[in-house]
């Protein structure tokens, strides 16, 4: 029998001897096959294309210390070094998908898009322009429990005549009449080191560290989290299995207002939101500028072939006030407090 227990031990130790030998083998396998992925260059993502589902981005900011070929280097999940540098065609940022080595504008991804003088772009994939009107509100998307209003800045250009607005902050209705509160701070002068991002819920500022990656999870409001995506001026709010909205705060600049004819002073930066949103679960009739685009049966009554579709019937869309859900499409049926909120955008 000793003899016999011995030769079991002495089969476990080769065993494990073996079994060493081989991961010491594949780990230096691997590393050497990682190592001799060579460096890539990132890609600009085609304007509408769908990145991977819940695959996770950094946002690469252009600013005064770097110029616009600045890059960052990231490795994917291969391997490899990644070498990200922002399309010509973004502003002054861009959202990096390193594992894919693919790069895109803010307003690039669809569908669930609202940006610049405000463009929006639809579940079904088509561009349209919803210019509302300076300091007033409109809902975006009505649905059973889920409200969320824009209200719009502006400015006007004395030559033209004319009013260009801009969403400035977003009013989100939600359960039993919780408030979300997204907006873009007001700045005479631009800097983005400087935070212009205000996140408030129920009245109350929510407390963020300002440092890339910083998340702020709801204790009152379960699976409602705030995440930075940038060190200043770029958040993702979510609520699981509700919404993720992308909120970016970005100025006009002076180019922008030169081509444009915006009119802008040095009084005030035009400090505004671009915003991508997910939503999850919205029902049939969900209503509003954006949120009928997602109905199964929308069909766009726009001339899409216009060089700027313009979606009318402001009236129908325009509510009392930030947080109230009696636009004329309202479809929000949860009980909700008088109207009435606290301003964070000064």
């Amino acid at each position: 029998m000793a003899v016999r227990g011995g030769a079991v031990v002495a089969v476990l130790v080769v065993a494990l001897a073996l079994s060493s030998s081989w991961d010491t083998a594949s780990a230096q396998f691997f590393q050497k096959r990682k190592a001799k992925q060579p460096p890539q260059k990132s890609k600009p993502g085609s304007p509408g294309q769908v990145p991977p589902d819940r695959s996770k981005f950094t946002t690469v900011v252009a600013n005064r210390y770097h110029k616009r070929d600045y890059e960052i280097t990231c490795t994917t999940d291969y391997g490899a070094a990644c070498y990200i540098k922002c399309p010509a065609r973004c502003p002054n940022k861009c959202l990096a998908y390193c594992a894919y080595c693919l790069t895109f504008c803010l307003c690039d991804l669809m569908p669930g898009t609202s940006c610049g003088d405000p463009r929006f772009t639809g579940a079904d994939g088509n561009t349209f322009y919803f210019h509302g009107k300076k300091d007033e509100s409109f809902c975006l998307v009505s649905d059973d429990q889920l409200h969320i209003n824009a209200r719009f800045m502006g400015n006007r250009n004395a030559e033209s005549a004319r009013d260009f607005t801009w969403v400035q902050a977003l009013g989100v209705t939600f359960g039993g009449g919780h408030r979300l509160y997204v907006g873009a701070r007001r700045a005479a002068e631009w800097d983005e080191d400087e935070d212009h991002v205000v996140v408030a819920l129920d009245g109350e500022p929510v407390d963020l560290e300002p440092a890339r990656n910083a998340r702020w999870v709801s204790k009152a409001v379960r699976g409602l989290s705030v995440t930075r995506t940038a060190d200043a001026n770029a958040v993702t709010v979510e609520l699981a299995g509700v919404f993720t909205i992308s909120a970016n705060a970005v100025p006009i600049t002076d180019e922008d207002s030169r081509v444009h004819s915006y009119g802008k002073t040095e009084r005030d930066s035009l400090v505004h939101l671009d915003v991508g949103y997910q939503f999850h679960g919205l029902t049939a009739g969900v209503d509003g500028v954006l949120g009928q685009t997602y109905r199964p049966n929308y069909v766009s009554k726009l001339d899409i072939a216009a060089k700027m579709p313009v979606m009318g019937g402001a009236d129908k869309y325009r509510s009392s006030g930030l947080f109230a859900t009696d636009c004329a499409v309202s479809r929000f049926h949860r009980s909700a407090a008088a109207d009435g909120y606290t301003s964070f955008a000064s």
